[in-house]
């Protein structure tokens, strides 16, 4: 499956892939599934050896996507951003087909079809090949609910939120307990922490920047979801 032409955050439910090509790596956006989950396939560029966030759904696009001739990245890793159903479908196929390690914070672990053969705390880094991801744990949607930050040395940083961040909001939560809890750690591990032109990534529809998101940030706490 080709991924279409220059990347705009944007893509089509079942639709084909989108492609941002960095210098050390590639991020191949998917939409899978009835909820229109993204995938994202980071590939990195020296190694071949590539991390999955999310096998959603569709396991056969997400095959598509590794490609099927002998120079296909090699998919080493697939992390779940949380534990909601509509974000690992696809998870028991695509760790048994390609032998990928899978990973998951341990709050969110047991809900999991695969048990994580890693468990990530905030703060720790995660392998794709020779480039790296922070872990920043955001407490609220699910209470093991991560995001994985990769910090660009030519370029800015790329956040993916899973279901923690979108453009327009901080994810769902169930109690004001549990969103005082999202929308603090949003502001405190992810705005004070990184600039602007943070490019982030979300489990549902389109990306955004943290500059296009910062000053709807009082709005978003005041109307509390």
């Amino acid at each position: 499956m080709e991924p279409r032409g220059q990347y705009t955050g944007h893509v089509e439910a079942g639709g084909a892939p989108a492609r941002r090509e960095l210098d050390e790596l590639t991020i191949t956006k998917m939409s899978v599934g009835p909820m229109d989950n993204n995938a994202y396939l980071l590939v990195c560029r020296r190694t071949g050896d590539a991390l999955l966030i999310d096998a959603a759904n569709d396991s056969e696009r997400l095959a598509d996507l590794l490609g099927h001739d002998d120079q296909r990245p090699r998919l080493r890793t697939i992390v779940t951003t949380h534990r909601h159903g509509d974000h690992w479908q696809a998870l028991g196929a695509v760790a048994g087909q390609t032998g990928a390690y899978t990973m998951a914070h341990p709050a969110d672990a047991s809900e999991l079809p695969v048990p994580p053969d890693r468990l990530v705390e905030h703060g720790e880094t995660i392998q794709v090949g020779e480039a790296a991801l922070e872990v920043i744990h955001l407490r609220g949607h699910t209470p093991g609910s991560i995001a994985l930050l990769y910090r660009d040395p030519a370029g800015h940083p790329h956040l993916f939120t899973g279901d923690s961040l979108f453009p327009g909001g901080v994810g769902k939560t169930t109690s004001p307990e549990d969103f005082r809890s999202l929308i603090d750690d949003v502001e405190t591990r992810v705005f004070a922490e990184l600039p602007d032109d943070t490019w982030f990534y979300p489990g549902h529809g389109d990306d955004s920047t943290l500059g296009a998101e910062r000053p709807k940030l009082a709005e978003w706490r005041e109307r509390g979801w």
